[in-house]
Parts: structure tokens; sequence; C-alpha cells
């Protein structure tokens, strides 16, 4: 197809094929070092996936953080991805961080309403703040909350900052990828999951966060996002698609910052 190889992150990664499994034992250990802080497999839907790992921290929180991981929403587990909430937990922040069901079993649209039920299920904690942070898949999934139609009203206004990170923004290339064979994308999905089609949100901050080493449809589609939103985008130098969400293990990182308000 036209797009393939323009959406292939991992042919441009040196090393890629490592990234998983590092993930992944990173993710583990973290788990572990928690002990009894980290909550394991919380249920907020039917299927075996719709769970959520909950990391609380050491005396009063600040807030919760919500991260959803990425994979074309078609890969991975929120397993992989624990140690990212290391930045957030140092600054005093509970992480949350869901899983969801995958295409082709599911649609993207139900995808978006899997999340947003978990972001209610995860608010229903506390009365605390929440951040909203993604990466790639996860980046679009955390920017759809802002619509007012997927949300409701009091969860979405207690979301205070969102940061998608290499974010997905507009489906309609994806219409010409081999990936849409699992996707199963059309038309109107993509007009109605877009988040280049959506009103800017009013109640959140927004900014974006993409790797200036990234394929160039990654940069395209951060800054399609920014401009149709009217928000601000950091552009990360000598960062990958792979690499540029590991300014979350990072308190002191401006991804990290801007999330926690510090």
């Amino acid at each position: 197809m036209p797009l393939d190889d323009a959406y292939a992150n991992a042919a441009y990664i040196e090393g890629a094929e490592t990234y998983p499994p590092k993930w992944a034992a990173a993710a583990s250990a973290f788990r572990q070092g928690l002990g009894p802080r980290a909550e394991l497999g919380l249920s907020y839907g039917p299927s075996d996936r719709q769970v959520f790992d909950f990391f609380n921290v050491e005396g009063v929180s600040r807030g919760t953080l919500i991260f959803v991981h990425g994979g074309y929403w078609k890969a991975f587990d929120h397993s992989y991805w624990s140690h990212l909430a290391a930045g957030a937990m140092a600054s005093g922040w509970s992480v949350a961080l869901p899983g969801y069901d995958l295409c082709p079993q599911v649609r993207i649209s139900e995808i978006t309403r899997q999340i947003a039920m978990a972001v209610t299920k995860i608010a229903d904690r506390s009365v605390d703040p929440i951040v909203l942070a993604g990466h790639s898949a996860g980046g679009h999934l955390v920017s759809r909350m802002m619509d007012p139609l997927v949300l409701p009203e009091p969860v979405r206004r207690r979301i205070e900052r969102v940061a998608p990170i290499s974010p997905v923004a507009d489906l309609a290339p994806l219409l010409e990828t081999s990936m849409n064979e699992i996707l199963n994308l059309d038309a109107d999905e993509v007009t109605a999951e877009s988040v280049t089609n959506m009103a800017p949100p009013q109640e959140a901050l927004v900014k974006i966060w993409v790797g200036g080493d990234e394929r160039p449809v990654f940069l395209e589609q951060a800054d399609a996002q920014a401009k149709a939103w009217g928000v601000g985008q950091v552009i990360v130098p000598g960062k990958h698609h792979f690499d540029v969400i590991e300014a979350l293990e990072e308190p002191e990182s401006d991804l990290v910052r801007f999330l926690t308000r510090q």
C-alpha cells in the first residue's frame, strides 16, 4: 500500500527489536518494586483486556496520571509500560495504566469507548485532579477523551492537562496502509475518530510531544493536531518514536513537569 513505509517506525529505528523486551523487563521490575502499592488487573469492563493497573504514591496523592499505551490499536497491552509511571510518582502523583481490546476484534471507535469507561472508573477512585498522557495510538485515545460526547461532563472537567505523545491525529492516511486490513477503518469512522476534526477542548491545557527523529508523518500528525486545536507542541531533538516516551520516567523532564504542574 502507498503509505506502508511512511508509517513504519521499527524499520527506521536501530535495534528496534530490542525495545519490547526491554520495556517488559523494566515494567515488571518497577511493579515488583512497588509491592502492595501496585494494584494490578482492576476490571473496568467485561473482557479480559478491559483492566487497569493502579500505582499508589506514598502519602497523600496530588492527583492521578492516566497513561494510555500505543501499538496502532492492534498490539501490546498496558503491562509493558509500568516503568513510565516513575516520573509522575516521584512528583507525588498516582498513576493508572488501562488496557483495552485490540483490532480486529474491535473497531477503533469501540476502543475509544473502552478508554472512556476506564477513565471514568479510575476517576471514581478519588476527587483528585486527573491528567492524561498517551503514546502514538494512545495519543489519539487520550485526545478523544476531550470530546464532550465521549466522557461524562463531570469526569471530563476534572482533566486538567493532556499530553498526546507522537499522536495519530488524522486517521485518513491509514486507509492507504496494509494495517487497515486489521483496523477496518472506513470513511465514516475516519471522520468520527480523527482528532483533527474535533473542536478544540476548552477545559484542559494540552501540549503535544513528538521526537525530532521520528518518521516525517508523525511530525506532520503532531503539527496537524497542534494547528487544529490551537495548542503548543514540543519537538524533542534526537528522539525517535520508541524512546520519546522515556521522558515519563524522569521527574525533572519537561514532559513530567508539564503534566504535574511543576
